[in-house]
């Protein structure tokens, strides 16, 4: 009876502590392989997806070093685009490493310090509009919004969990890089607008895939990883 009962204590801590669960704090990166300062904010980056399950870290390598002597194999024009939106937001043009933190804060993506303050911050301010899920069924994937306040842009992102790759030329020209959570594709599914909504999108190019919700002032909402179906 004693061993039953103190089961069921056990039980009734940890329900809380999973329901209270925090969604993962979104870090983007704007890199190239084709920029002599990136590789240790890829480093960097690659640290969090190893060792950070409370963050989301996703690489977009933009296009504009392309014709610098190397051009990126994993860049891509919406990720160029991506940058440029924040830059008009935070006026601070694009630029590499550039790191950007739930939407909110741009900084050098090399600077692990300010980092860590800015994920911190993002952290405490717990940032999310409605409760976010997305299971992969086959060629597709079921992604459930609840309801909150607001609205947001869902949007799919498609990315690969490394590559390792010889750069001929360029700033890097000798160099291997090891690089994580490349962004293959970006792609918006739907609007969310306070209700329930599901959403049932084909799986995107990329390895692995994420879900955001993005507000209309550009701050990340939501985020989860997508999950294969038990």
């Amino acid at each position: 009876m004693l061993s039953r009962l103190l089961a069921s204590i056990s039980l009734l801590v940890a329900l809380p502590v999973a329901a209270a669960m925090p969604r993962p704090v979104v870090v983007e990166l704007f890199t190239s392989e084709g920029c002599s300062s990136c590789p240790p904010a890829d480093a960097y980056l690659s640290e969090l997806s190893q060792q950070r399950s409370d963050i989301l870290p996703l690489a977009f390598h933009v296009t504009y070093w392309n014709s610098l002597g190397w051009k990126d194999p994993f860049s891509l024009d919406i990720a160029t685009q991506r940058q440029a939106e924040y830059g008009r937001r935070f006026g601070d043009g694009s630029y590499t490493p550039e790191m950007v933190v739930d939407g909110t804060t741009a900084l050098v993506g090399s600077d692990r310090s300010s980092a860590e303050v800015a994920i911190q911050k993002a952290k405490a301010a717990d940032s999310t509009s409605a409760p976010l899920s997305a299971v992969r069924k086959g060629n597709a994937i079921m992604v459930s919004v609840g309801a909150g306040s607001g609205s947001a842009q869902v949007i799919l992102v498609g990315y690969d969990a490394q590559h390792v790759t010889a750069v001929g030329r360029g700033e890097n020209g000798g160099r291997t890089l090891k690089e994580s959570n490349i962004v293959r594709s970006f792609e918006p599914i739907g609007q969310w607008t306070g209700k329930p909504a599901m959403f049932n999108p084909q799986v995107p190019v990329g390895e692995k895939t994420a879900v955001l919700l993005e507000a209309p002032d550009g701050h990340i909402v939501g985020a989860a990883r997508v999950t294969d179906e038990p």
